[in-house]
């Protein structure tokens, strides 16, 4: 390009090579810089932490990611029960798996609703049937009801 002349440093003529300019700071000056703080504006604003009325906070907002990925495994064994011989294709899997997900997001959300407004910190039993008649129109929240009821009741003896 052109010769450095007595006037201009050598950092001039690297930095005409490079295509920076004196103002922009480059790469390797910003990261001796380090990070810098955000503007005090910047920042989001801390919650208020909520307390119950014996003034401890309440520990309902527990959420936990388990390592359950889906129902799939007990669709053929409650086919089987059913008809005996028919079997399911992958995209019936499927499509059952994110309904029956879908299904117990939306009870838990609901029980953990009908236990937020009795003011405790545990979904009970009772919080989930409500759930599940709330959810499930006419018969069909009494029948899901009732099975459920004989279901446990089952595992209870069984035990």
């Amino acid at each position: 390009m052109s010769e450095p002349t007595p006037d201009t440093s050598e950092e001039d003529v690297i930095t005409k090579e490079m295509g920076t300019s004196e103002i922009e700071p480059s790469d390797t000056e910003m990261a001796e810089a380090g990070p810098s703080n955000p503007d005090p504006c910047d920042a989001e604003p801390k919650k208020a932490k909520r307390k119950t009325a014996k003034g401890r906070r309440c520990s309902c907002r527990r959420y936990r990611q388990g390592n359950f990925s889906s129902f799939a495994t007990y669709f053929p064994r409650v086919l089987k029960q059913v008809h005996t011989g028919l079997s399911l294709s992958r995209e019936s899997v499927n499509v059952l798996d994110s309904f029956v997900k879908d299904m117990f997001e939306r009870i838990a959300e609901e029980a953990g609703r009908l236990a937020h407004c009795s003011r405790r910190c545990t979904i009970m039993t009772e919080d989930i049937q409500t759930a599940v008649r709330l959810l499930l129109p006419g018969e069909l929240g009494k029948y899901a009801v009732s099975e459920a009821s004989k279901a446990v009741a089952r595992y209870r003896t069984s035990r």
